[in-house]
Order: C-alpha cells, then structure tokens, then sequence
C-alpha cells in the first residue's frame, strides 16, 4: 500500500502544500513525464557537485570516480531490468533507442521483408521502421486489435509468415493501456525468426521487467516517465543481438581504433553505441529512480492505479457525458472524451480547474481511425497521485460541457 502523503514529501513539486500558482496541483499526465523525487535529483547533481569529468577518458582520480559512478549506474539499471550490463546501452531516450534499433538492423532488410507494428504504436515505434521501410523496399504490416483494442497472440499468428523480420510493439499502448503478453508474441515472433523489439516506455515505469522472461530482443524506454531525468533512456538487446547491430552513430570513445585508411575496429558493446560524451548525470539520476522505484514496489504501484483508476472510470461513468475507451484496461490511464466537446476544449477546461491531462492524439495517430474519433483526453495516474486527484477530475468533467467559460469568463 502507498502512502501518497508520505510520497509527495520526496517530490520538490508538491513543496508548496498542493498548489501551482493560484490553482489545485492535479497532476495526471504521467504518461508523458513524471515529476522528479527529491533522491533523483540529488542524485544527478552528484556528478556535477562532487564528481564532473569525462568518462572513459581520463587517467586521474576524478575521471576514475565518474567511470566508477557510471559503470555502477549501468549496473543498476541492469539489474532492474534482469539484464547484464553489458547489454544496457544508455540513449537520450526511448525514441533514440528505438531509431538505434531501426537503422540498426535496416542493413538486414530488403525489398519483400515484413515489418509488423500495431495501430496503436507511438510515433517512436512507428516513424523509424516507416522509414526503414522506405529505404530497404521491406514493407510494413499491422496486428490486427480486437474489438475492444486488444494485440492477442492468435491475432499476431494471423500476419507473421517466413517474410516476417521485425515484430516492434509497445507493451503497454500510451493510450489503451492494456498490457501484451509479451513472452507469448515473442516466441511467436521468434518461431519464424523474426527479432522482437518491445518499446518499453510505458510498461518498465509500472510493472516488474525481465528481459530473461520474455525473450525480448530489445528493449527501450526512457528515464522520464519512471521518476528519472529527462534526456536519459535506455535500449537493451541480447548480447548476440548488440553484436550484430550497425552502430547509428560514430566518434570518440565507440572505436578502438582508426587510421588514415579508413580502417575502424569498434569498441566493445555496449560502448559502441555510446559516441561522444554521455548524460553522465542522467545516468546516476536513472539509476536513483530504478532504485526509488523498488523501494516502492512494483505491486503497490499495480494496485495503486487499479484503486485510482476504477475510482475514475466509476467516477465518470456516474456523470452519465464521457465516452470511456479503456475502462476495463489494466493500467492506470484513463482514455476519454466528453460528450459534444472536442478533446482539446476538455483539457483546457480541466487545466482551468487545476486538473492537468493530456489531450489529442498522444503521437499514436494512427489509432484515432480504430477509435472514430479524431483526437481523445487522457488521465494518468502515478505513485503520488491520490483519491483527491481523482474526485477533481471526476468532478472538473462533470461539467466540462462549460469549457467556454475558461475564454470568455
């Protein structure tokens, strides 16, 4: 069980006893980032106060210290994952981990190839192997949802053949929320030697991950959404898999060796994806959240959201205006629409009341032709998110039909 009370002293955002400016703080758009813990962010400020050198560069005590704090914050990262840190490559974030991944294995691909997505990825895991797919000739396929939104391994049978490649879901959609199976659609993916990329951005923040139970080939996700930093993110991959991997980009630290004949000798994994001087601070910051998070567990945080997020759907549901989209999903994200009122209208008006959600078509716009409808509203619930936050919510909707009121009163 999560006490919210004692969480929101760790989070600097909650400082001033609930508030932002003039208005109630609601904070539900997890989904898109999360605040940042008082230990991340001290964390983080570790490198720049008491350790600031380069990596892999230096042969002093201070450069030692700050290889020593990166390596260990692989380490962790790894382990919370149930990798080996050689497997863990730190990004920017999920979007650069997933391009890593793409243009990684395009040279691979070729015209007749078979690259398999959903219509409800996020345009980090659909843009790249759009273009992939543009200039390898490989063609892309998509996993048929069931009638209510769902990726089932019987649908995922149903477009995989022998030309199958690369089969690159989300494990939990951005939007739907509903969890895959991941370990069952990879050994599908696997049974006709396509490689499993699972985007990951939504799933490691909420749920236990073990990349040695599912089999996935690669992983991605991203250090905001989890506590962590912004501009920091992760891309695992089996170590067989890094090492047949075209590195996306070139220059100091990924290379052993080069010389005047344009000879290079790359760098082991991980650090062959690692070119230039790294998020060292986002890094030891990521690594702090990884160990927030356990501190917290991951089955308060799974019954947390359920405990908000049936509070919400009931909540809305007894208004009698929205149109609920996932209201039987396992998550803690709830995907609505108020009757009569465009999704952007909604969310100005729920801003207004100090209610803070996302709206539009949350970078899967593909998904809005399944839905019929052009663009939604979503709430996303975390670990300092409380009943509170929730009766706001259901209430600020109650009356969202007035968003008028937010211009011209």
């Amino acid at each position: 069980m999560i006490d919210t009370e004692q969480v929101r002293k760790d989070f600097p955002m909650y400082r001033n006893g609930g508030m932002y400016g003039d208005r109630p703080l609601h904070y539900l758009d997890n989904a898109a980032t999360t605040f940042k813990p008082r230990q991340v962010i001290e964390a983080s400020d570790r490198y720049y106060t008491d350790i600031c050198a380069n990596t892999k560069r230096g042969d002093y005590a201070l450069a030692h210290d700050a290889d020593v704090a990166y390596d260990e914050s692989r380490e962790t990262v790894a382990r919370f994952i149930n990798a080996d840190p050689e497997e863990v490559v730190f990004t920017s974030g999920d979007t650069m981990g997933l391009n890593f991944v793409a243009y990684g294995l395009m040279p691979g691909l070729k015209k007749g190839d078979e690259i398999v997505l959903s219509w409800e990825e996020h345009a980090s895991n659909a843009l790249p192997w759009f273009r992939v797919a543009q200039i390898t000739g490989a063609s892309i396929k998509y996993v048929p949802l069931t009638e209510d939104g769902r990726i089932t391994p019987e649908n995922l049978k149903s477009v995989v053949n022998e030309n199958t490649k690369v089969v690159a879901l989300a494990s939990i959609s951005n939007v739907l929320g509903r969890p895959l199976p991941v370990r069952e659609l990879a050994r599908i993916a696997h049974s006709v030697g396509a490689v499993y990329v699972d985007d990951g951005a939504q799933s490691v923040p909420h749920s236990e991950t073990d990349v040695r139970e599912t089999d996935v080939d690669f992983l991605c996700f991203s250090g905001h959404k989890m506590l962590g930093p912004t501009g920091i993110g992760v891309m695992y991959g089996k170590r067989e898999r890094l090492e047949g991997l075209e590195p996306l980009f070139y220059g100091g630290e990924m290379n052993a060796r080069f010389d005047s004949s344009c000879s290079i000798s790359l760098s082991d994994v991980p650090d062959r994806f690692e070119a230039g001087t790294q998020n060292m601070s986002g890094a030891m910051g990521l690594a702090e959240a990884c160990r927030y998070i356990e501190s917290i567990g991951f089955r308060n945080i799974r019954d947390h959201e359920r405990k908000l997020k049936r509070m919400a759907v009931d909540g809305m549901l007894a208004n009698g205006n929205a149109v609920l989209y996932n209201a039987d999903s396992d998550t803690g994200i709830v995907t609505f629409n108020i009757n009569g009122v465009f999704a952007q209208d909604a969310a100005s008006y729920l801003g207004d009341k100090g209610v803070f959600v996302r709206s539009g078509t949350h970078c899967a716009k593909i998904l809005p032709e399944f839905l019929k409808t052009q663009a939604t509203v979503r709430a996303s619930m975390y670990i300092y998110n409380d009943e509170d936050d929730v009766k706001a919510l259901v209430e600020a909707s109650r009356h969202a039909e007035d968003f008028l009121d937010v211009f011209f009163n």
